[in-house]
Parts: structure tokens; C-alpha cells; sequence
């Protein structure tokens, strides 16, 4: 399991390139066969990277052990979303059993247990992202299919950061603790997301970005608004930031990332922009 600790904003303004990744940069989530395990300071965010083959069955036991988080299984006193980013999965658990597709997204309440975790085509193996956050009330599990998710159109190809984000864990959809996930897609000849910046003080912001073409990349942008810096990202790759951060991003071509968010509220608006002239 990787561990990133909390950091300083006047720290973080010193940093060279290769500190700025080690800090905020999650590079290698997913490899085929394993369950990869993230585990940020910045609000106990649990990310994990699941990418079962059809061989096998991975199991979240297996790999998360009781010592790490002090409980007798992970979502004792947590909740978890997922969504699935390649071809079609299953996801057992003591519950029951829940297929998805690609872009299919699936919450588990606190006290799931016996998670475990399958792809069905060998060509197309399942790629499962999965965010999960401490939860003091058990909600009940759900699926959310792709054509479920609330759609909200952003943007225009003027400013290009034409984009629809698509809101799956979101209180329009269902209760959860405290996690937030949803996904953006930014149209073709877009490349912008989320600026004008902005931070919300009462919330992180994990990006997890995919659709990026293996000759392609983005800048993230993160930092104060008046120190800001920019770490290079590729395909499948995963920036957590402080709430005191902004959190943009501008590609070489369109390109989609899901988004996680967990703090005081809920409130999808909540957030303190940043005018452009303010950007340094």
C-alpha cells in the first residue's frame, strides 16, 4: 500500500518536479491481475486500482489487512465508489452481486463485506477505480448504470472546455456519508477543465484522467492560485489535492477524468473561484 502524507502550501511552493509527483502523483494504479492500494492523509482517501483478468477473482481482503486501518475489514467504518473503466465486471460481496459495464459505477455502504472483484472478457478485462472514505451511517448499496448518472452540460468550444460531467455519487442520485464521485468528458477540440480555478476549502479533490492517447498528455494544474505549478499526467493516472489547491487541467487533445471529492458537505457548488488575473 502507498502512503502520501499531508502537505503545507508553503512547503509545497519549493518543490522541484520530482517532489511535486512523489507528493501529488499516483502513476502506476492499475496493472493487470492486482489490486493496488492508495492510502492519502488528505482526508483518509483510500483510492484503489483493480484490474482483475478473467482468470482469477481478486479479492479486497487479500490485500487490505486489518492492521492498516484497525478495523476487521474495510468497509467497517467506511463507504466506497467505484466505476469501471474498461470491459464488463462483476463485484461480489456478502450483499449480493453487481455487474458493470464500462462507465457503470457501483456504491458500497459501510459494513460491505466479502468484496470481491472479476472480469468476463479476457480481450477486455475490467478496470475498475475505486475511492473509498471513513462513513458513520450505512447506506445501502447501489448501481448507477452510465445512462443513470446526472448529466450536466459545461462549457463551449469558444473557451474550449465543452464538457459533460456526469454525476454519479451525488445526493440527486443517492445518500452517501460524505463521497462525492462523478466523471467529465471533454468534447473533441476541448481540452480545459475546470477553469476559471477554483479551491473549496471545506473539501478535497482526487482526478483520476483516462482517454488520454499514449502520444498524448495533460498539464495539471495545482498549487495556491498565486504559486502555481503543473505536473505532466498521463493515461490512467491519479492527482490528489489539499482543499486549499486548485485542481485544473489542460490537455494536447480531449480527454475524460472521474472525480472524487470527501470533506464537510456535500454541496457540488461550493467552491471559492479564482479570477483569471488572480491566477499567478
Amino acid at each position: 500500500m502507498k502512503v502520501l502524507h499531508n502537505m503545507h502550501p508553503n512547503d509545497t511552493k519549493h518543490y522541484d518536479t520530482e517532489r511535486l509527483r512523489e507528493a501529488f502523483l499516483c502513476e502506476e494504479l492499475f496493472q493487470l491481475g492486482k489490486i493496488n492500494v492508495v492510502y492519502s492523509h488528505i482526508d483518509r482517501l483510500v483510492a484503489l486500482g483493480i484490474m482483475p483478468n478473467s482468470q482469477e477473482t481478486l479479492s479486497l481482503d487479500e490485500v487490505i489487512d486489518k492492521k492498516s486501518f484497525g478495523t476487521d475489514f474495510f468497509l467497517q467504518r467506511r463507504e466506497m465508489g467505484i466505476i469501471n473503466l474498461g470491459g464488463a465486471a462483476v463485484i461480489d460481496t456478502q450483499q449480493g452481486r453487481y455487474t458493470l459495464a464500462h462507465l457503470d459505477a457501483l456504491y458500497l455502504g459501510k459494513e460491505t463485506q466479502n468484496i470481491s472483484f472479476s472480469s468476463l472478457d479476457t480481450q477486455n478485462p475490467a478496470v475498475l477505480y475505486g475511492l473509498s472514505v471513513p462513513a458513520h451511517h450505512q447506506y445501502p448499496n447501489k448501481l448507477i448504470k452510465y445512462e443513470e448518472a446526472r448529466k450536466v452540460q459545461l462549457g463551449s468550444l469558444a473557451n474550449a472546455n465543452a464538457r459533460r460531467i456526469n454525476q454519479y455519487l451525488h445526493p440527486d442520485i443517492l445518500e452517501t456519508c460524505q463521497l462525492c464521485m462523478g466523471m467529465t468528458e471533454l468534447e473533441k477540440g476541448s481540452v480545459w477543465n475546470t477553469m476559471p480555478a477554483h479551491t473549496h476549502e471545506r473539501r478535497m479533490e482526487a482526478y483520476l484522467y483516462f482517454n488520454i492517447e499514449p502520444d498524448q498528455v495533460v498539464f495539471h494544474f495545482l498549487g495556491e492560485p498565486t504559486e502555481t505549478r503543473h505536473i505532466v499526467v498521463r493515461d490512467k493516472q491519479l492527482i490528489i489535492s489539499p482543499s486549499w489547491s486548485i485542481h485544473s487541467g489542460c490537455g494536447t487533445k480531449n480527454y475524460s477524468f472521474v472525480w472524487g471529492m470527501a470533506g464537510e458537505n456535500q454541496t457540488f457548488d461550493d467552491m471559492d473561484f479564482i479570477a483569471m488575473q488572480d491566477l499567478r
